[in-house]
Order: C-alpha cells, then sequence, then structure tokens
C-alpha cells in the first residue's frame, strides 16, 4: 500500500497552459517574437520558466538568448498578473484528491513552476486542505528532472520512494520520478504524448485520474 502521491502540476493537475502562452507571448512581442501556438507551448513548457522563455527566444531567431534576460523579466512581470488566466483543474482531479484523502494517503505537489506561482494556482483552484505538501521552484534545489525536490518531500513526509507514487505529463516527470526511484506513472491528458512518456520509463501511463487508484 502506497503511502502518498506526489503530482506535479502543469499539465498534470491543471489545464494552465493558456495562462503561460498568454504570458510569454506578451512577453515575446517586446521583442518582435510570436505569438506562438498552443502546440509549440506544450513542448516550451515543462522544464522552468527560464527554460521556457530561452525555448520562446529560441523559436523566434535568437538562438543565443541575447534577450534572455530581459525577457525573463518582463515574463515574470507579465505571469504574476496572468498566472491563473483560463487555469481549471483536470476533470477527475478533485475525485481522486477527495479519494486519496479518504484512504489517509497523504498528497503533495513539485512544480518546476516559481514557488510563488504554484502556491497561487493551488491556492487558488484546490484552496488550502488538499495537499500536504505545496513545493514549486526555488534556489534550494535543482529543478527537475533532477531528484532533489521529490527527496527533499519525502524527508517531510518520512517516507522512502518505495512508499509513493509519482505522477506528471512529461519526460521531465518521468526522469525525476524514476532517478529518486518512485513508481512513476504519465498523464496522458497532459502536454505531451504516451510515446514520450514510456520513452522516459513510466512505470505505467494512465488515460484518467482515477486509474491512478489502481496502483496504490
Amino acid at each position: 500500500m502506497k503511502k502518498a502521491v506526489i503530482f506535479d502540476l502543469d499539465g498534470t493537475l491543471t489545464d494552465s497552459l493558456m495562462s503561460i502562452k498568454v504570458s510569454a507571448d506578451k512577453a515575446m512581442e517586446k521583442f518582435g517574437f510570436g505569438p506562438y501556438t498552443e502546440e509549440q507551448y506544450k513542448y516550451f513548457v515543462g522544464d522552468g520558466a527560464p527554460v521556457l522563455i530561452e525555448r520562446c527566444l529560441e523559436a523566434g531567431g535568437d538562438k543565443e538568448h541575447s534577450f534572455f534576460e530581459e525577457a525573463y523579466a518582463e515574463y515574470q512581470k507579465i505571469f504574476e498578473k496572468y498566472c491563473m488566466y483560463q487555469v481549471v483543474p483536470y476533470e477527475g482531479i478533485k475525485e481522486l484528491l477527495a479519494e486519496l484523502k479518504a484512504r489517509g494517503i497523504k498528497t503533495a505537489v513539485l512544480s518546476n513552476k516559481p514557488d510563488c506561482r504554484t502556491q497561487d494556482v493551488i491556492k487558488a483552484v484546490f484552496g488550502e486542505k488538499d495537499f500536504d505538501i505545496v513545493q514549486g521552484q526555488t534556489a534550494e534545489f535543482a529543478r527537475k528532472p533532477s531528484p532533489e525536490g521529490l527527496q527533499m518531500i519525502l524527508k517531510r513526509f518520512g517516507l522512502t520512494p518505495e512508499d509513493i507514487l509519482y505522477l506528471g505529463d512529461t519526460g521531465t516527470d518521468m526522469q525525476t520520478g524514476k532517478s529518486a526511484g518512485a513508481f512513476t506513472i504519465g498523464a496522458l491528458w497532459g502536454f505531451r504524448k504516451k510515446e514520450e512518456l514510456l520513452e522516459n520509463h513510466a512505470d505505467a501511463v494512465i488515460e484518467n485520474p482515477l486509474q491512478l487508484l489502481a496502483y496504490l
């Protein structure tokens, strides 16, 4: 019996693609780049805001990231305003969280989104009671796919990797969970395709959130 489930945020708990697209497009407009398509953003996201901006710049032709510092600062300012733009939980997520709570399973969020914005989104969408730990990216640990954030959550829970399930929607998430030694599940309702999840050694893939219960 697993004792905890650790969730990625964007593309796993919430459909937040438009909040990122609107913010990044507005930031890129200043430099004459974009706008980019939703499909492009599905592959720009997942590795943290700095990498998102680097990928946006590269798509616009700035291969050397010469505008990075200014563009990243602009994105951060804009995203503070738009971080909740059209953000909604995926169908079945709230039901899954309720069932986990009923079974006494601990829950946590680990996101490459900056911690302040991660906290904002979770509080706005889910309130303050659905998760035992909410952790976005800070300078305290390397961003995913490093296992450091996941290991920190395990330490706070007093659990081992064998005690948890890790759920995410990208190859980066699969690498994170596997490198920490956790049973790692790919979410097919997110931003990436099944092939990417399997290529990055997902232990299982599921088509809707409630299917996770079979792996507890």
